[in-house]
């Protein structure tokens, strides 16, 4: 039995972040865990490759949800990463930050010192821009890289023009002092390579003598003894292995694993332990209630110009890109084809953005297999063409993970909830709409063929929410089921230790008490930087360190 300081368990966006930051100190030594492989498949780091990876089981853990009651029955397919570098490996690599007002909230709700300024200094210390300058919002010195949309598609430019036609705003970034409006969105890629946590954090700090990591290691429990963590055991190459944390164990397995971890290990909801004959080590009914995620639909239109996926990669003109991109670190495989975004408010009385677009260059891409499309891979979408996806900011709905066994290697059950509310099914109807007279501009014009999905059929309440019923998709960003929080509910406090135990803490996206506006991977990775600076007894970052 080897005995370590810290034992992180899952190599992700998170746990990536904890592993370098820790091990800074020469004398701190981390054992860090992943049940996946290295992420050594070319895929990976080539950016057009994320199609190839969503759907193998290879890097995903191929989740499934249970049958979706307010979406006709459907099980909806989750990927999540299974790979050093966790879902930043497989994902689609847009960097966003959320809204201001996101982190307000959670503070509200009583989590001291997660407002947005107290979280602003870690977005930056944790940003490496290339192409923005060090400033009161960004930084550049961060092991993280991020650059802007590059690609040079005319399409882009159309999209542009018909959201300012349509009284959209331009808004040249996402992260910066506002959110609301049109542009392009920034990426973690960097030198036409996929900036993950593996690779960012991860990679520089595998040369420390007091840095281990283990591959192929599925975690089993959480050993706790006398109301404290003090190790794990896991199954790795056939054997059972135990592993001593001197200070503290990390769950960093994302929204789905992690909640997992704590139920196994007898941490969690008594009736739902007792239904699988788990000893109860600590009683805390929250652990894998309050599941959020976003929503997603697609509008797609034909197009008349050959300026499309379709029509980009072809497969001799794919096979090129793939190797133009290996070789050479260039060509149109080195972006993700959805650099146009929009943040709207659906109605004028709100807040905030309450959706959140992306303008994807592509129908369904058979050969590519992109992500939010490939649900869509049947023969009238083999054209060119492009889509608009619309997906759902803040959802009432709230879902559930449950155990399926106490069998470590079985999945869990995802009881996602999606669409149970008037508010949730509000917003999509009037997204569709608002998005149907982005694409009526003139700016269009020449550019626009016939609505695919939908159909122009459509049109009534009843008819949009069966169209959502029928087609929507994940995007792939749950949270909540580790909720961070003050009251009977929650499962870690504000230091993200899990309630009623020393030397626990979770740290990942599982934590967040309200799913914030936007992508998830940049905000998982703060979480993980603020983190470090909480276990280490150390004053929250100054702006003046964090560029």
């Amino acid at each position: 039995m080897r005995a370590y300081d810290y034992v992180i368990v899952g190599a992700g966006s998170a746990g990536c972040v904890l592993a370098s930051r820790l091990t800074e100190d020469p004398d701190v030594s981390v054992l860090l865990l992943e049940a996946g492989g290295w992420d050594w498949n070319p895929l990976i780091h080539i950016p057009l490759g994320v199609g190839k990876l969503v759907r193998s089981n290879l890097h995903s853990w191929g989740y499934w949800t249970e049958p979706e009651p307010h979406l006709d029955d459907r099980r909806l397919y989750w990927p999540r990463g299974k790979v050093v570098g966790g879902s930043s490996s497989i994902n689609s690599m847009i960097y966003i930050r959320g809204h201001p007002r996101d982190y307000d909230t959670w503070a509200q709700l009583g989590n001291r010192g997660w407002a947005w300024d107290d979280v602003l200094p870690y977005f930056r210390r944790s940003e490496g821009h290339v192409d923005r300058p060090a400033d009161d919002l960004h930084g550049t010195g961060g092991p993280l890289k991020v650059q802007r949309g590059r690609d040079t598609n005319p399409l882009y430019d159309v999209f542009a023009a018909a959201g300012r036609q349509a009284g959209y705003k331009d808004n040249d970034d996402f992260n910066g002092p506002g959110q609301e409006g049109l542009g392009r969105y920034d990426f973690t890629i960097h030198n036409g390579r996929r900036a993950s946590a593996a690779a960012c954090y991860l990679r520089p700090a595998l040369k420390r003598p007091n840095l281990t990591v283990e591959t192929g290691a599925l975690t089993h429990r959480v050993i706790v003894e006398g109301g404290r963590a003090t190790g794990v055991e896991y199954h790795r190459q056939g054997t059972l292995h135990r592993a001593v944390a001197g200070r503290e164990v990390l769950l960093s397995g994302g929204a789905l694993n992690s909640p997992q971890i704590l139920m196994l290990s007898g941490i969690g909801d008594p009736d739902e332990l007792a239904a699988h004959g788990i000893p109860l080590v600590q009683a805390l009914p929250g652990v894998g209630r309050d599941l959020q995620d976003h929503l997603d639909i697609p509008l797609q239109f034909a197009c008349p110009k050959p300026v499309t996926l379709h029509s980009l990669v072809r497969l001799d003109r794919a096979a090129l890109a793939m190797a133009q991109a290996a070789l050479f670190r260039t060509g149109p495989a080195t972006s993700f084809p959805a650099e146009g975004g929009l943040f709207v408010r659906t109605r004028p009385e709100l807040e905030m953005p309450d959706m959140q677009w992306h303008f994807l260059i592509g129908l369904g891409a058979k050969r590519l297999r992109i992500p939010l499309l490939w649900q869509l891979n049947k023969g009238p979408m083999d054209r060119d063409g492009f889509t608009i996806r619309m997906c759902q900011l803040r959802p009432e709905s709230r879902g559930r993970v449950r155990l399926r066994s106490d069998d470590p290697a079985d999945r869990v059950r995802i009881l996602a909830n999606y669409y149970s509310t008037e508010a949730d099914r509000r917003s999509f109807r009037d997204g569709l709409r608002m998005a149907r007279n982005l694409v009526a501009q003139p700016a269009f014009d020449g550019w626009r063929d016939e609505e695919l999905n939908p159909g122009p059929d459509v049109i009534s309440d009843a008819d949009i929410d069966a169209y959502v019923r029928r087609i929507s998709e994940t995007i792939y960003h749950p949270v909540g089921t580790c909720r961070m929080g003050v009251d009977d509910g929650a499962v870690v406090d504000p230091e993200l230790k899990v309630r009623g135990l020393e030397g626990l803490r979770v740290i990942d996206a599982s934590i967040m008490p309200r799913l914030i506006g936007g992508n998830t991977n940049a905000p998982t990775m703060m979480i993980a930087e603020k983190a470090v600076d909480m276990m280490l007894g150390r004053a929250a970052v100054a702006d003046a360190q964090a560029a």
